[in-house]
């Protein structure tokens, strides 16, 4: 038994990604639709990098913060959208093993940190708010450095244990993935063994990564929104949520469809429904966090205007 299981598992060399609809019209316009949606997040998170790194006054742990993350969606979507887009318009939609083990592991290794970077904004925001006269002690440019390299260890800790565990199975076929890229809940439906302890270590991990960060996000919020009602100037009171409101918004964007994603049971899989989810917390995510952060907020929209002036009279 044990030597059939590593046949199978080395006949493996490449899956089949089924991705969305194989009707040539329905091809071609979701093609389109998705090439001008991954463009679009590549400006609009470059843009907001560049912006961070033009303006002095935007180098603040804040948008230090918001730089890291909006890198973290640029290469978010690299991982996957490219791989989708090429799909599209080949008619084998086939990626090797070592592909798709690696598009998991980055996929994985993206997603967990932009957990951990809303947790870290939460408490960043938390800080100012609540302590404004110790924000620039306790939020120091060695421990914002420290946060980042923390927040990177677990994101590659947590996506290795992911990675491992699901691509060490033995897969017997079929190969054809009902997905558009390599999420582990998919590829795990192709296994020809027992994915029970799977199911359990996805929950598990789910609990730490997604859980326990979003707790920390809930906590922060209780004790900001607790001392926001405490300021009496109706005008501070607009300022202080206009600052959170942009950070509250991408979070409820990003967690709601991961968690139903990586914390429900095994038995509760749907392929149709998490390609679609899939999508949101991966592509439209990514696609819209620029455009909120920008609309809502004064400071990144000043340094467009002023930089764009300084291009434009120059």
């Amino acid at each position: 038994m044990q030597s059939l299981s590593k046949e199978n598992r080395s006949s493996v060399s490449e899956f089949i990604l089924l991705g969305f609809s194989s009707e040539t019209q329905v091809g071609m316009a979701l093609f389109a639709l998705f090439l001008l949606l991954y463009l679009t997040t590549l400006v609009g998170n470059g843009l907001i990098v560049m912006l961070i790194y033009l303006d002095s006054h935007l180098h603040t742990p804040m948008y230090l913060f918001l730089s890291v993350l909006s890198l973290v969606d640029m290469s978010y979507v690299t991982t996957t959208v490219p791989q989708m887009l090429v799909n599209m318009v080949c008619p084998r939609r086939s990626i090797s093993w070592g592909a798709c083990a690696a598009q998991m592991f980055i996929f994985l290794v993206l997603g967990i940190a932009e957990c951990v970077l809303y947790a870290i904004m939460a408490y960043d925001r938390y800080v100012a708010i609540c302590f404004p006269l110790r924000y620039m002690l306790l939020m120091s440019h060695s421990i914002c450095v420290t946060m980042i390299i923390v927040c990177w260890s677990i994101s590659i800790a947590g996506a290795l244990i992911l990675t491992v565990f699901t691509m060490h199975l033995p897969y017997c076929g079929p190969y054809k993935i009902n997905h558009f890229f390599c999420e582990v809940p998919a590829v795990l439906k192709l296994a020809c063994a027992d994915t029970s302890f799977n199911d359990r270590l996805d929950f598990i991990l789910g609990f730490i990564l997604l859980l326990v960060p979003l707790s920390l996000i809930l906590a922060s919020y209780v004790f900001i929104f607790a001392s926001i009602f405490r300021i009496r100037s109706a005008q501070g009171r607009l300022k202080s949520f206009s600052t959170c409101a942009s950070h509250v918004t991408v979070v409820t964007m990003f967690y709601g469809p991961a968690i139903i994603m990586y914390m429900r049971p095994g038995s509760w899989y749907d392929p149709e429904r998490d390609k679609k989810l899939a999508l949101f917390y991966n592509v439209v995510s990514a696609f819209l966090n620029p455009i909120i952060y920008s609309l809502r907020n004064k400071d990144v929209k000043e340094a467009f205007l002023k930089i764009f002036r300084v291009r434009t009279t120059a």
